[in-house]
């Protein structure tokens, strides 16, 4: 998890002391990292823009709880992560794409890995916002467990299970559908 820097510290000083106006060097700096996070979670690029703006909205009315625990763009990452999980749960959106899955180069090993693949993609559909969003943080955005525990406000150990589980449950979901293919 990224640390606060003493330009932060300072910033948020002067906020709290009445200063708002300085809240804009925090969206000045961190909008493009927030909105590509977001865009990552929302498949409609409004809707990724919107959970942006709420979170940059949600963190400086919630300024004054800020702990310094982790850098502002972590926190605010944080919330942007639960505003966007509300609205998928709201919508029942599906944010992985199988754009988003590395393409096999080898045309032997290719054959078969595209149905795979669909297949994969079906089944991760399947799964609750909240597993698509824990694989997709993990597995696409590369995050550590210990910066995604923080953002689900989850320990990093039970994360790694649940990580665990959902990857046995991908593999059982994607073999039935692959037997019941060959029936």
């Amino acid at each position: 998890m990224s640390e606060i820097t003493s330009m932060e510290c300072e910033c948020i000083r002067q906020i709290l002391n009445g200063r708002c106006e300085e809240y804009a060097w925090f969206v000045n700096t961190y909008s493009q990292q927030v909105l590509d996070f977001t865009s990552r979670l929302m498949p409609d690029g409004e809707d990724a823009r919107e959970v942006a703006q709420d979170a940059f909205v949600k963190a400086f009315r919630s300024l004054a709880s800020f702990r310094f625990q982790s850098s502002f763009a972590t926190w605010v990452c944080r919330i942007a992560y639960h505003e966007a999980l509300n609205r998928l749960n709201r919508r029942q959106m599906h944010f992985i794409d199988i754009a988003d899955i590395p393409q096999v180069e080898d045309e032997e090993q290719a054959s078969g890995h595209e149905e795979r693949i669909l297949l994969m993609e079906e089944a991760i559909d399947t799964l609750p916002p909240e597993e698509q969003l824990l694989l997709h943080l993990y597995y696409y955005e590369d995050c550590p467990l210990r910066e995604i525990a923080y953002i689900m406000d989850a320990e990093p150990n039970t994360l790694a299970a649940r990580l665990h589980r959902i990857r046995k449950k991908l593999l059982q979901m994607i073999k039935q559908k692959e037997d019941e293919q060959t029936e």
